[in-house]
């Protein structure tokens, strides 16, 4: 999808290196690079009739450019998508001994406070895109700061994608939409997932792609997952029934 990032950069205070923007929170003095690409029809958006934002978060020691596919198919789909880095230089790293949901906290809060003051600053930097009902997308660890995020009870939150996260237990209210992809390669931790019944009560969808893999989820993947999964996703945004978009793998 062609970027436009010399119209923007012309009027927004932003520093950028090739196709990454960098944002600076100053109340946690840390500078977010993120990727922004627009819907190819970009035109249409207004800020009388704005257009759709995600934001895309990126699993553990994955680079955060590295879902063009879904962002892509996204874009299409009259998406603003902004793929964001939650891993700088100088961040713990990922913990990965003890309790992790409780050694991991840190860690999932810093990405949804990134998360936060990314709807807030940028929403008065794109006017002519809708931040204040935002869709959260996220594979693994991104999926887990996505659905803390998700669990904070914030006004903007309109919809939730996780791409095979592991720790963080989805929300259970009506307020929000929820999709999550699953892959069976690796477990997912105990109560992660609603009952059967929460399941329906609260319109949330969870569908395995058979024999897919934890990387397929990103450009690393290989085709034929990355297709159906942009096939769940899209159907979701579409407002497809859950049957409707397991059917589709």
């Amino acid at each position: 999808m062609k970027r436009f990032f010399s119209l923007f950069l012309s009027m927004l205070p932003f520093v950028a290196s090739a196709d990454t923007i960098i944002v600076y929170d100053s109340s946690r003095d840390r500078s977010i690079p993120i990727e922004v690409d627009f819907p190819g029809n970009h035109i249409v958006c207004t800020a009388e009739k704005q257009c759709n934002v995600a934001f895309i978060s990126a699993g553990n020691r994955v680079p955060f450019q590295k879902y063009k596919f879904l962002s892509d198919a996204l874009n299409d789909l009259g998406y603003m998508t902004i793929a964001i880095d939650h891993e700088l230089p100088n961040d713990p790293p990922l913990s990965k001994t003890g309790d992790l949901y409780q050694t991991r906290i840190e860690n999932w809060s810093r990405g949804a406070q990134t998360l936060d003051f990314l709807q807030q600053d940028l929403a008065l930097r794109f006017t002519s895109y809708d931040f204040n009902n935002l869709t959260l997308i996220g594979h693994s660890n991104g999926g887990d700061i996505s659905t803390w995020l998700s669990n904070e009870n914030k006004s903007y939150m309109y919809q939730l994608i996780t791409l095979d996260h592991k720790r963080v237990l989805l929300p259970k209210t009506r307020k929000i939409r929820v999709l999550s992809l699953r892959s069976p390669e690796y477990p997912t931790k105990a109560g992660v997932f609603p009952t059967e019944e929460e399941q329906k009560s609260y319109d949330i969808c969870i569908v395995e792609i058979p024999a897919s893999k934890h990387m397929d989820f990103t450009d690393f993947g290989v085709d034929e997952v990355q297709q159906k999964t942009i096939n769940v996703v899209a159907g979701f945004l579409k407002k497809r029934p859950c049957v409707s978009l397991r059917s589709k793998t």
